[in-house]
């Protein structure tokens, strides 16, 4: 992340299907942030290789705006790569994150910024009220973020997302976190800082919809919960003790059938308690070793998380 002390903000804007919307974003946000910054501010969107005409109209915009700068990805990375990228370019002292669908309205940024300067806090988010989104997205939200909690020990707040206003000293400690596996809300919630929270109204999506389906949820849940959580692991150790437990039981009563005899296949009896007990346990347990494996082949190749085919600027 480069510092440039001519910059006071900088708004990063991951973007994805939002080609009705990007023109609209582009002079609401130069309205607002010139009330707080005059000039003093960026606007940078990464395209996240939209199948769209999200790219076409940033370079239009840029062509007109030195204020705002463009990069376009090689492929479809996902969302929060594409905060990072924006991150990892952002020049200002202050970052603010926030999506292209308008949903993350930019008439909330000068409340954002106001709190953070008039309280000392080094991020505040933003907690959004009465959400706009359908209800088995605000569902499956609470309950992703529920058991995202529990497995990372962390508290996180299914009512925040990325939309944020952070210091420069936040950032670029979340850039040096160096997960394979970006999720930026839990990322800025693991490095701390003194934080502070604002209410705000969640508006309703611009045009489109989105482009989240059930499917990329629960694989974006999957991959989070193994990237920051060890308790699957310690998980595999219970498991272990109560399928040992249950085989014990079973025993023990096949013993007693043996004993009266209740049946007469010899050697039935210990074949199906050790089928039980070795299958059971060892495929489970080596399908999570083998997942977790599987994320550190990935990390240790050390490939990039994204890879920029064009900029304007």
């Amino acid at each position: 992340m480069t510092i440039n002390n001519e910059y006071l903000l900088s708004v990063c804007i991951p973007l994805y299907k939002c080609e009705e919307s990007i023109e609209v974003l582009y002079h609401e946000l130069v309205r607002n942030l010139s009330v707080i910054t005059l000039d003093r501010f960026e606007i940078i969107f990464v395209n996240d290789c939209s199948p769209q005409n999200d790219w076409e109209i940033v370079k239009k915009i840029v062509q007109k705006d030195p204020r705002v700068r463009g990069f376009s990805l090689s492929k479809n990375h996902g969302q929060h790569p594409a905060i990072f990228t924006a991150l990892g370019k952002a020049r200002g002292t202050w970052v603010v994150v926030m999506d292209g669908d308008l949903q993350d309205h930019p008439d909330e940024i000068p409340s954002l910024y106001n709190l953070a300067i008039s309280k000392g806090y080094k991020k505040v988010l933003a907690r959004r009220v009465n959400r706009k989104d359908s209800f088995l997205k605000c569902f499956l939200s609470r309950k992703f973020y529920s058991v995202l909690s529990f497995m990372s020990g962390a508290k996180l707040d299914s009512s925040i997302a990325n939309f944020g206003i952070y210091h420069r000293d936040v950032i670029l400690a979340v850039l040096d976190m160096g997960d394979r596996i970006k999720y930026f809300p839990a990322m800025v919630n693991w490095v701390g800082f003194k934080t502070g929270y604002l209410n705000i109204e969640h508006r309703t999506r611009y045009a489109g919809k989105t482009s989240y389906n059930i499917i990329k949820l629960l694989k974006l849940a999957f991959n989070i919960i193994i990237s920051f959580s060890e308790k699957p692991l310690k998980a595999m150790i219970w498991s272990g003790f109560a399928l040992s437990f249950l085989s014990f039981c079973i025993a023990l009563y096949y013993l007693w059938l043996a004993f009266f005899h209740r049946f007469t296949i010899q050697g039935w009896a210990s074949l199906i308690i050790s089928i039980w007990f070795s299958t059971g346990l060892l495929m489970f347990c080596l399908g999570i070793v083998g997942i977790y494996l599987g994320k550190i082949f990935e990390q240790v190749k050390k490939r990039p998380g994204n890879i920029i085919e064009e900029f304007c600027e």
